[in-house]
């Protein structure tokens, strides 16, 4: 890199604020290499490119590269640490960048799950949250740290963990022997019917209410009982409740499950449901491609669209595309879809790409109208294009005069809620960078396949 090139980035970053928050580095023609998080942006970014940074020992060779490529910075903030741990893990998996040797998978993160419809509630560390029928807290960052806390929860509030079918009316409870938890006194032993269901239910309240709270009031306990103890020099028992005291506190490392939702969470085996839609839709078989497509704006400005993929019903993150609207001006959604579609599909037009099996509009059946004038203008006689309307979720179909509507518990609709709502989601990510002025990328045209070389913006 050369000394012009370094100082423009280095005044660049003088001017960043001393916020957490996400940084995005991107080579000359825009293509984001490297996605990181802050505590403090303008510090971290800043470390990349310093006289004294001996990047080649402390991140590694392919880090000391990439740097030297590094022409543009950007930076998303965000209001804790935690946003930015969870935003930089969602922009990774998105985006993909090739600089970024982790969390690229769709390995998602811990929660706490609560069960809500048992007599006797369990309570369960999992990657892979029940859609229904359980109180979620979390994400939490460190599956360890987590673990940690909810052994020192138990200790605390004594619930189960373990996986038996509990019924209050189950009279053979009396003589099943319970397991080790209850011995070390970790659990109050339903399953052995050695505590009432209101008595087990108030625990299970108390962990509810802790877990929704700040969390003051039992940290200062654990914190009075921890120096009582080492006062009395039992040692032991103050490093015990030091260890606990830490794993609680760790829980405040956390994001909420409806402001960091995580839809590769909550999957569903779709073969039932892809057989379903094959045959709702009248297709010859169930559809293995589909794409959905979603638009975002804010009153009128930075407008863009969004497209997810997904493939034998699971999403297709090489597959996900985004669209800076280009030829529409104010709020028009119908002629936003217009330009998406005939960006996305001109190439199928010309016969150099395949459709997918079905393709998904977000919205009614204007909508809907708008993606097949779409088509019309292109000349060409796409597949099966649906859209599905939010307020009813009516589900309307090309060539079909009404809209049908399946029961809400209908494994089809959830597919096709799970595609709406990733798309949404993508969308609302990237009109929100647009609007930080962190444009990631200007179209899908500037989106290139991992192990290919940037192509040249012609002069």
């Amino acid at each position: 890199m050369d000394q012009a090139q370094l100082e423009k980035i280095r005044a660049r970053i003088a001017a960043f604020p001393k916020t957490p928050g996400v940084y995005l580095m991107k080579d000359r023609d825009g293509r984001v290499l490297y996605i990181g998080k802050a505590k403090d942006l303008r510090a971290r970014t800043s470390s990349y490119f310093q006289p004294a940074a001996d990047l080649l020992n402390t991140r590694g060779p392919d880090i000391a590269r990439m740097v030297e490529s590094v022409e543009g910075i950007d930076v998303l903030e965000c209001e804790s640490e935690v946003d930015a741990i969870i935003k930089e893990s969602r922009l990774i998996k998105d985006i993909q960048p090739p600089h970024n040797a982790m969390l690229k998978d769709d390995k998602t993160f811990p929660y706490i799950e609560i069960t809500t419809r048992e007599d006797f509630p369990g309570v369960y560390v999992t990657r892979s949250p029940r859609l229904k029928g359980s109180k979620l807290y979390g994400p939490f960052l460190s599956a360890t740290g987590i673990r940690d806390a909810m052994n020192a929860l138990q200790k605390v509030f004594k619930f189960r963990t373990c996986e038996l079918d509990i019924r209050e009316g189950d009279d053979s409870r009396r003589f099943f022997r319970p397991c080790l938890l209850h011995a070390i006194n970790q659990c109050t032993a339903p399953c052995a019917d050695l505590v009432q269901k209101d008595d087990y239910r108030k625990d299970i309240d108390r962990l509810k209410n802790f877990m929704a709270s700040k969390r003051t009031a039992l940290i200062r306990q654990m914190k009075s009982e921890m120096e009582g103890a080492s006062k009395a020099l039992r040692f032991e028992e103050a490093a015990t409740l030091r260890d606990r005291l830490k794993a609680i506190e760790s829980l405040s490392l956390s994001g909420t499950p409806g402001e960091h939702i995580q839809p590769e969470a909550f999957f569903v085996d779709p073969s039932k449901a892809l057989e379903k839609l094959g045959q709702i839709l009248e297709l010859d078989g169930p559809p293995r491609s589909m794409e959905c497509m979603d638009i975002a704006h804010l009153q009128g400005e930075a407008t863009v669209g969004s497209l997810v993929c997904f493939i034998d019903g699971k999403p297709f993150k090489p597959g996900y595309r985004r669209f800076k609207i280009k030829t529409v001006e104010g709020i028009d959604d119908y002629a936003a879809i217009r330009e998406v579609i005939t960006r996305r599909y001109r190439y199928a037009a010309e016969g150099e790409e395949l459709y997918p099996d079905v393709i998904l509009i977000d919205g009614g059946l204007g909508q809907l109208h708008a993606g097949m004038a779409a088509f019309a203008e292109m000349d060409v006689r796409p597949p099966m294009v649906i859209s599905i309307a939010k307020r009813e979720e009516e589900i309307f179909i090309q060539a079909k005069s009404s809209p049908i509507r399946l029961p809400r518990n209908s494994r089809a609709l959830q597919l096709l809620q799970s595609m709406r709502d990733e798309a949404h989601r993508f969308a609302q990510h990237y009109h929100h960078t647009l609007r930080a002025k962190s444009v990631l990328a200007d179209d899908s045209d500037n989106i290139v396949p991992r192990g290919e070389k940037p192509r040249r913006k012609r002069r």
